[in-house]
């Protein structure tokens, strides 16, 4: 019979492990992804306001609207740039989730490869011992004598 390998909880607690690492690089990388939109959108709408106010520039407008625009701009650059860190902070924390996730993959990586190893040992005893119970029932049943007890 074969025997258990002896790492199997610790392989079942890996294995969720490198599961749960999975699970949050991918929220991760969808973290990223969303703060990236946020910010193309952001420079996309600057792009667009700053479009007006050079439009309504050369129609003609009032020093007050032109401190209106501007001010509003400062503002829009203000919320770039944060975005902008948010972008940094959230790749940062993606590849600090790569970093997690290729360290837990390694360590399962490790107790699975014991564990394979374990049930090729297994397999070969098995099959010896079935060699073994084979060599012993074809003797028996052909009854090959030892030519010295005759």
């Amino acid at each position: 019979m074969a025997q258990p390998f002896s790492l199997q909880p610790l392989l079942e607690i890996m294995q969720t492990r490198t599961d749960e690492a999975t699970r949050k690089l991918g929220q991760l990388i969808a973290a990223e992804q969303s703060q990236r939109s946020r910010l193309q959108m952001l420079e996309q709408y600057r792009e667009e306001y700053a479009q007006r106010m050079r439009q309504a520039t050369a129609e003609g407008i009032t020093r007050l609207v032109l401190h209106n625009y501007q001010d509003f701009l400062g503002r829009i650059d203000e919320a770039i740039e944060q975005q902008r860190i948010a972008v940094r902070n959230s790749e940062d924390s993606t590849k600090a989730g790569q970093e997690q996730w290729k360290s837990q993959n390694k360590q399962l990586k490790a107790i699975d490869t014991l564990s394979q190893r374990h049930d090729a040992r297994e397999r070969y005893r098995e099959s010896k011992q079935d060699q073994k119970l084979q060599d012993e029932f074809s003797t028996r049943k052909y009854g090959t004598a030892d030519p010295q007890d005759q």
